[in-house]
């Protein structure tokens, strides 16, 4: 079903194994860090978990990145500069995406980097990133420790890497968005939260706690699971003899799909919520489908389908041929990437035509400058390497997907 004819092609596409040339030749040209010839190599990677659980997730933003890159290419965009996009699968785990950002950094061709999907991961990748001043955006990571230190919520916002952006915004405003309208819209007062003790979920459930109290909600009990477990039995019946009339969750949608499950397999008939770590189709599956119905989760940004400026991506995703969707980051991907190759096309201007020596830092510098209007509205960053677009939407589970209830920014 992808747009390219050989099988070969296709399955090393799948493995995340190939390093794609869009168009030109990287014989003749130079690489990105300097060197003789007439055109130059630009290497646009991404990190995101191609295989297990989450892949769902990370196949979206891989698609939706080498989109970016190939269009960059069809439309010469940056004159004198052949854009290749390479895929590294870190299966959501920290160590692995630690070793693909020092195989990333190794290559000098390399100027960019999308991903990776999970807090967790990053948290192992941007030092080495930041040592290289290889310019890292994350679609998808939330945790605000990420850009504004481990001492954010204390108001101590220190910005530890200056390599590292992002274009989703963070919990700091996603757990309040979610706590206000499941108190003041849903009507729930009484509810129980649950976390995996991983960075994304813990810290997402924490800010949730914080404005759900501060509103007068009650926390009916608290406690952790092992989302590899998927026997949530122990934690389920504290739930129903909780009284709560909500569960909030801080994780992923393979456990929490389960989650969802055996709740209401027990009989408390009460509504799971959570982030946009659970916003995919395959969470209703795993929640076993209609009894799914009622769950919500908050997503960053707007719907993108139902966004004028993200037709036109829609559009292309569809005629690339690529098998997977785009998912709940493949706009944020793509304006990544496009983030990216604006900067890239900054820095050769600047330099008479020609990509600079040095070029890494020059783009990192060039992307804190960056500004356009992107598949999901605004492209901007603040001084912490933030998203300006704090926009947020309230999904709710309806037959076999997630249907769009409400969409704003947090009032804190």
């Amino acid at each position: 079903m992808r747009h390219r004819s050989l099988i070969a092609v296709t399955a090393a596409l799948a493995a995340g194994t190939l390093t794609l040339t869009a168009c030109g030749s990287r014989d003749s040209g130079k690489n990105a860090e300097g060197g003789d010839g007439g055109g130059a190599t630009v290497v646009i990677a991404v990190d995101a978990p191609l295989t297990g659980d989450l892949s769902a997730l990370g196949l979206g933003i891989r698609n939706s990145a080498e989109l970016a890159v190939k269009q960059a290419n069809e439309k010469k965009y940056v004159k004198g500069v052949t854009f290749k996009f390479e895929a590294l699968d870190d299966q959501a785990q920290a160590s692995s995406g630690q070793q693909n950002a020092t195989k990333l950094v190794a290559n000098k061709d390399v100027l960019g980097v999308v991903g990776p999907l999970n807090s967790s991961v990053s948290e192992s990748m941007q030092k080495v990133f930041d040592d290289a001043k290889l310019v890292q955006i994350s679609p998808a990571n939330t945790s605000p420790s990420l850009t504004q230190g481990p001492k954010w919520a204390e108001g101590q916002k220190v910005r530890t890497y200056k390599s590292y952006f992002r274009t989703a915004t963070t919990d700091a405003i996603q757990g309040p968005f979610a706590a206000q309208y499941l108190f003041n819209k849903a009507g729930k007062k009484k509810v129980y939260i649950i976390d995996d003790k991983k960075t994304y979920g813990a810290g997402l459930a924490g800010t949730f706690k914080g404005e759900f109290t501060k509103l007068g909600g009650q926390v009916a009990g608290e406690g952790h699971i092992d989302p590899e477990s998927k026997d949530f039995s122990a934690i389920v019946t504290q739930v129903k003899n909780s009284g709560a009339d909500a569960v909030y969750y801080g994780g992923e949608y393979p456990a929490g799909g389960p989650l969802s499950k055996q709740i209401k397999a027990a009989g408390a008939n009460i509504p799971l919520v959570g982030g946009d770590g659970l916003f995919d189709k395959k969470y209703v599956e795993l929640a076993g489908g209609p009894s799914a119905a009622g769950d919500l989760a908050t997503s960053v940004g707007a719907p993108v389908d139902s966004l004028p400026s993200a037709k036109e991506f829609i559009e292309n995703y569809k005629k690339a041929g690529f098998k997977d969707p785009y998912a709940a980051y493949g706009g944020y991907s793509y304006d990544s990437a496009w983030a990216i190759i604006e900067a890239v096309k900054k820095v050769v201007e600047d330099n008479n035509g020609k990509l600079p020596d040095g070029a890494r830092a020059k783009v990192l510098e060039a992307v804190q400058n960056v500004s356009f209007e992107g598949v999901t509205g605004k492209v901007s960053f603040d001084e912490f390497g933030d998203a300006t677009n704090k926009q947020l939407t309230v999904y709710k589970v309806e037959g076999d997907d997630f249907k769009s209830v409400e969409s704003g920014t947090y009032s804190g």
